[in-house]
């Protein structure tokens, strides 16, 4: 899984990114559109935790993302720069997209999230649009008579244009999944599921309130994108505390969690991701996978051998354990289960894969 952050210039997105991946990059100095930061998300899940705890400790492998932090996206940065910075998140799967709304003398900038969004969102379709106007020209200027296929590819493309051109979102356009896969070689980035970070102050965070909410909230529930808000500010000064301190400081805020944490459970609802569990000799690991994903397709995620020589799925499920203390008590009560090639993987099934190669 791969994310691409895009904001504009001072919005918090470097803050973001190192807050991410324990990275130190610098946030005072704009990012050069043909430069980017790439870290990787640790995705901390406390199931894994418990599994190492009734394992006799073994060590714990989380799930991971990549993440791609690239330069400030606004009108005032010229289209050649523009591309340069798109091309540095062309294969993200996702894109997280940082709004500010904190007012800080020191720092310029735009803080209506509302105004931020609609630049950024603008300049996604300006893209998308170029690449779809680009493709349709080199077809209309085919000597010879277009084949089916790229008849198809016509229509399908004069139907997204029509829709770009009305300030739409691709993602929100109904697509067959024949019609997916022919787009997905553009990478189009309206079509990538969006999360939006707003970047607050403390009292903001603490009031649950900013200025525009109501307005940004109908934006986001219009185009069907997920959103968050945190205080970055406050999440660098969590993070730098000794874990005893962590969270006492997060319920003097009111918060059941750190924002990065939340931030990794929206990213996995809103990208319909879900994790399977591994235990083996020394380790216990997290496995990220689509949901409706099938046992022998989540076998090769382990090891393409698994897929290839896949046998069956032993699987018990984390609640199944948890409420009965071990693997032992799990198999007694009859909810050790056997699955074949077809069984759709659930959240937190704990799955050894039988192969033969």
């Amino acid at each position: 899984m791969n994310i691409g952050i895009l904001g504009m210039p001072l919005s918090g997105k470097t803050t973001l990114f190192n807050l991410l991946t324990s990275q130190h990059k610098q946030t005072d100095s704009f990012l050069s559109p043909k430069t980017k930061n790439i870290g990787v998300i640790k995705v901390v899940d406390d199931r894994l935790d418990y599994l190492s705890a009734i394992n006799q400790n073994k060590k714990i492998i989380y799930a991971t993302m990549e993440i791609i932090d690239i330069g400030g996206i606004s009108a005032e940065v010229s289209d050649k720069l523009k591309q340069d910075a798109f091309a540095q998140i062309q294969n993200a799967d996702a894109l997280l997209i940082v709004v500010r709304v904190f007012e800080d003398k020191l720092i310029p900038g735009e803080t209506n999230p509302v105004r931020q969004l609609e630049s950024i969102i603008y300049e996604i379709i300006l893209r998308d649009l170029e690449l779809i106007e680009n493709r349709i020209k080199r077809l209309d200027q085919t000597k010879r008579k277009l084949t089916n296929q790229e008849e198809n590819e016509k229509r399908i493309l004069e139907r997204c244009a029509h829709y770009l051109n009305e300030n739409n979102l691709l993602a929100n356009l109904p697509f067959s999944d024949e019609e997916i896969k022919l787009l997905s070689g553009f990478s189009f980035f309206s079509l990538k599921p969006i999360i939006v970070v707003v970047n607050l102050d403390e009292e903001q965070l603490r009031k649950n309130n900013f200025p525009e909410k109501e307005q940004f909230n109908q934006f986001i529930q219009e185009r069907q994108m997920a959103s968050i808000s945190i205080c970055g500010k406050i999440e660098m000064e969590i993070n730098e505390l000794p874990d005893e301190e962590k969270q006492l400081f997060l319920e003097d805020l009111g918060l059941p969690e750190s924002g990065i944490k939340r931030l990794t459970h929206i990213l996995y609802q809103h990208l319909g991701l879900i994790s399977f569990f591994t235990i083996g000799k020394d380790e216990v690991k997290a496995w990220t996978i689509k949901r409706g994903t099938t046992a022998v397709k989540a076998a090769g995620k382990v090891h393409s051998d698994m897929e290839r020589g896949f046998i069956r799925a032993e699987v018990i499920s984390l609640t199944d354990l948890k409420n009965w203390g071990s693997i032992t008590k799990v198999k007694e009560k009859g909810l050790f289960k056997i699955e074949g090639k077809s069984y759709l993987i659930e959240d937190g099934d704990i799955i050894n894969f039988r192969f033969n190669v």
